[in-house]
């Protein structure tokens, strides 16, 4: 059991820097097409994104990709804005607690490569062979 007193959880800066060293470790033939997507971090989710989810437990959601896969982009698209990974503070942090098997830093690590796996095109069935692999 691990003692929590005196600990402090990461702010958003916090995850966010976890997150970037995640990119850097990055293989070099994904890194130069993740460079251009950008990382946010909030406490959760938007209720907007939750709806359209139909997520009814915000505590669900530690991240999201929020963008158009390398897969179907064209040179017709107008993007309103870069590709985003979104990581959702507070339920990473609750997910990290319960789980007690892994550092912050992996999670973030984990959840942000499953993030960009869907900017890279994986289908669900290859991100869920990653996903097993990690559980």
């Amino acid at each position: 059991m691990t003692d929590w007193d005196g600990l402090k959880a990461p702010d958003a800066a916090g995850l966010e820097a976890m997150a970037r060293a995640a990119l850097a470790t990055l293989p070099a033939e994904f890194a130069g097409h993740a460079q251009d997507v950008a990382i946010r971090v909030a406490e959760f989710a938007p209720e907007d994104m939750l709806d359209e989810l139909q997520i009814d437990d915000p505590f669900e959601l530690t991240g999201l990709y929020d963008g158009i896969p390398l897969t179907h982009k064209s040179v017709s698209d107008q993007p309103d804005g870069p590709d985003i990974v979104w990581l959702f503070r507070r339920p990473l942090l609750d997910e990290w607690a319960s789980r007690g098997n892994v550092s912050l830093g992996e999670l973030v690590g984990h959840v942000v490569t499953h993030e960009l796996a869907h900017h890279f095109g994986w289908s669900d069935e290859q991100i869920a062979r990653v996903d097993r692999w990690w559980e």
